[in-house]
């Protein structure tokens, strides 16, 4: 009997053979997908951390930027409050210079008021003894108001405060308040109680209360006081002539007089309106400036510097209005930057009749 012939490579062999590797690549499969799944996982845990650090990034702009906004606004308020500082600082010279003003005009008024004192004492002591050696009380004086002045001086002036009817003018512009420009815009920006004290100021009110101080008791009266529009200084009096031998009426005149804060421009036209307006017409007027107008009847639309020639031709147009028959004394006052403001006045007196006066520092 023929031997039977032995495989290597059976069925047998060949299943397991298969099998076998099916098992390995099945493990194999097995931890491929467990690799992924930690892959994912891992993946999800980076992509996580990655979203959280974008977020705080993010954070870290905002908070920059919300940093640099307040660095900014620091700076500005550093700024603002370097600026507040120097107004500050200069408030408080500008109040140093008011507080030196205001002392020196306060060591001033007490000498001037120890001054009147004494020289009240002396004029009683005077009276008595004229009167213990008078026959008689003589006759009363022709004064209905007093003006005493800083000591005894007497000016040839020209002037003479007489007439029917006298109307007085007197510049209450910004102007008035001192004798420069720079000055000028400086008073502007102070207290109106500051403003009332100034030297040019009292001036001018103290020419006032001189001019009255000279009126005839059988004279009528009336003071406007100017600036871009004139009023009657005695209030509902506008139009109306009053007595000069009414001492109320004088005096209040002079107390609004030193009421009355300067401002603003200077219309000529607009006060000789207002001389025109009273019925009958003054036969005498008298004004008090300090320059040439600054403005026609109503303010240019469109604002500028008036200059020199400007402000001529402003005044050549008012005294074009003005009554030739009507004699004009003017009383000129200092200011700079207006040289051709005596020669234009001292024509406009001596054409109509007028007298002109510059007067000293200590008039009256």
């Amino acid at each position: 009997m023929a031997r039977r012939k032995t495989e290597v490579f059976s069925m047998s062999f060949l299943d397991v053979i298969c099998c076998g590797f099916g098992a390995v690549v099945l493990f194999y499969t097995l931890i491929a997908a467990q690799a992924g799944v930690q892959r994912e996982k891992t993946n999800v845990d980076m992509q996580a951390e990655v979203d959280r650090l974008e977020e705080e990034v993010l954070e870290g702009y905002a908070n920059l930027t919300v940093i640099r906004n307040s660095v900014q606004e620091t700076t500005d308020e550093a700024v603002r409050t370097e600026g507040l500082a120097e107004r500050i600082q200069e408030e408080s010279e500008k109040l140093k210079v008011q507080l030196a003003d205001a002392e020196g005009t306060t060591l001033s008024r007490r000498e001037a008021i120890e001054r009147l004192k004494a020289d009240l004492k002396a004029l009683e002591e005077g009276t008595r003894r004229l009167e213990g050696g008078a026959q008689s009380p003589g006759a009363p004086g022709n004064r209905v108001r007093g003006f005493t002045g800083q000591g005894d001086r007497q000016y040839l002036t020209g002037l003479r405060v007489g007439g029917e009817r006298i109307f007085i003018l007197i510049d209450v512009s910004a102007s008035m308040l001192d004798e420069t420009v720079v000055n000028v815009l400086r008073m502007r920006n102070m207290a109106d109680s500051r403003k009332l004290l100034s030297e040019k100021w009292q001036r001018a009110v103290g020419t006032v209360d001189w001019l009255l101080a000279q009126m005839p008791p059988t004279s009528k009266f009336q003071v406007y006081a100017f600036n871009t529009t004139a009023e009657p200084l005695v209030e509902g009096s506008g139009g109306k002539w009053l007595d000069g031998s009414d001492p109320e009426a004088l005096n209040k005149a002079t107390t609004a007089l030193r009421q009355r804060v300067p401002k603003e421009g200077t219309s000529l036209e607009n006060a000789f309106a207002a001389l025109m307006a009273m019925n009958p017409r003054p036969d005498n007027v008298i004004l008090v400036t300090d320059g040439l107008p600054t403005q026609g009847v109503s303010a240019p639309l469109l604002a500028k510097t008036v200059d020199g020639e400007a402000r001529l031709k402003l005044f050549e147009r008012a005294m074009a209005r003005y009554p030739r028959d009507t004699p004009l004394n003017v009383i000129l006052l200092p200011m700079e930057g207006d040289p051709s403001a005596p020669a234009a006045y001292w024509v406009a007196s001596r054409n109509t009749g007028g007298s002109f006066l510059s007067p000293a520092k200590d008039w009256p």
